[in-house]
């Protein structure tokens, strides 16, 4: 899903001429301006332009900029292997409802493409604050770091959402910073950093479209501001003064376990899949945040999706035409052979509660295989190279399960 959030980032915007001072938006950029750069240690090279745009000028820029950077093909494979996953209905068109929750949710953008702050008419006065401030964090970072980079990581679903919570999380936590008067005030508030993520989301949650989303979209869009706020926050503490776009976390692990980025860096193993036996559909990860929300969407008990998505090291899937409708294939990737043992326990408990109290046709110490719902469920528990790994295929009723080779499985540290 992370790439469909950073469509919120990247939204072309035609200029349309600078506004007189006595415009209050630019009253009020021209107010943040130098508590964003007081707040962030830099400073702007050029001065913020901004304009205004109606809702229907956002959803029609919106559409544009999904077919530039989520093609049918990407959108489409993303779409049915998250339904293969369970982590959305069958009856979801994503394309449609991702474009009245953007059209929803936004109330301002910056738009490195043309480096322009865009404001939507109708905004409050409160929210254009917000609005405003938050925007100006990435028109800073912009200037000093490309934030176009962002659309140039293909198919690497969790580096990009943890390059997301970067963007995001330090124009959240500068934002607030700069309004409530620095970064320990906001630490200070009653009920500290939970009751800001509380508020965050109560906000969310007020609104029609995102109320009724799947956990998956709603998660993985609160991620980067709630996750990487609370990143960006302890960053400042142990790098004041210094910009993180040099050294980012590369995985959601690094950004939710400060001790995995700060201390002794653990990035992800790179998972390379041999061919299945079927045409490759689509293939991309999930990493350990959208895996944490697998195990949570069918156990629906939050300490054990934390605890069985902990020790993920690394993982990919790929969505293959099985001949007979779509299969799915996915390899992950554990620290310890402990870790591997309880993911794949919880996957055998998480395919009974989502399709009932149904009795494995197959089961050894390392193998599970399910017919349920139309679909043969098979969990092998193995090892690569002496890395404990844990493979998942789901396939329609009367397709084999045999279409991975894992001893073709390349494994990178």
């Amino acid at each position: 899903m992370a790439r469909l959030g950073t469509i919120l980032l990247l939204l072309a915007v035609v200029a349309c001429g600078e506004r007189t001072p006595k415009d209050p938006v630019a009253a009020r950029v021209a107010d943040a301006v130098p508590r964003i750069e007081q707040a962030t240690g830099l400073k702007f090279t050029t001065p913020p332009k901004f304009e205004m745009r109606s809702k229907d000028e956002v959803r029609q820029f919106l559409e544009r900029r999904f077919a530039e950077d989520m093609p049918d093909e990407e959108i489409t494979g993303s779409e049915r292997s998250y339904k293969r996953f369970g982590l959305l209905p069958d009856t979801l068109d994503l394309r449609k409802f991702m474009l009245a929750l953007l059209t929803e949710q936004v109330a301002g953008y910056y738009d490195p493409a043309t480096k322009v702050l865009y404001i939507v008419q109708g905004t409050s006065d409160e929210m254009v604050g917000v609005t405003v401030s938050h925007e100006l964090v990435h028109a800073l970072q912009d200037q000093h770091f490309n934030l176009d980079s962002l659309q140039k990581v293909k198919r690497r679903n969790d580096r990009q959402l943890a390059a997301q919570a970067v963007v995001e999380g330090q124009a959240t936590f500068e934002q607030l910073a700069s309004m409530l008067g620095g970064g320990t005030m906001v630490a200070n508030l009653p009920g500290g950093w939970e009751r800001v993520r509380a508020m965050i989301r109560e906000n969310n949650a007020s609104m029609p479209v995102f109320s009724t989303a799947p956990t998956l979209v709603q998660e993985t869009l609160l991620f980067p501001y709630l996750s990487g706020a609370e990143f960006m926050r302890l960053y400042k503490e142990k790098h004041p003064g210094k910009a993180p776009f040099g050294d980012m976390p590369v995985s959601t692990e690094q950004v939710m376990h400060d001790d995995r980025f700060f201390g002794n860096r653990d990035a992800p193993t790179v998972v390379t899949l041999p061919p299945p036996r079927g045409k490759v559909i689509y293939e991309n990860d999930l990493g350990e945040f959208e895996t944490r929300l697998f195990l949570y969407e069918h156990l629906k008990d939050r300490d054990a999706a934390y605890r069985g998505a902990a020790g993920w090291d690394g993982d990919r899937y790929v969505l293959f035409e099985s001949g007979k409708g779509d299969g799915l294939a996915w390899v992950t990737v554990w620290d310890t052979s402990v870790d591997a043992a309880e993911f794949f326990d919880l996957l055998d408990t998480a395919i009974l509660k989502r399709f009932g109290a149904v009795k494995p046709t197959s089961a050894t110490e390392t193998t599970r295989v399910y017919s349920a719902g139309g679909r043969t469920i098979a969990v092998t528990a193995s090892d690569i190279g002496g890395r404990p790994v844990v493979l998942y295929v789901d396939v329609p009723s009367g397709a084999t399960a045999d279409v991975l080779d894992l001893k073709k499985v390349a494994l990178e540290e």
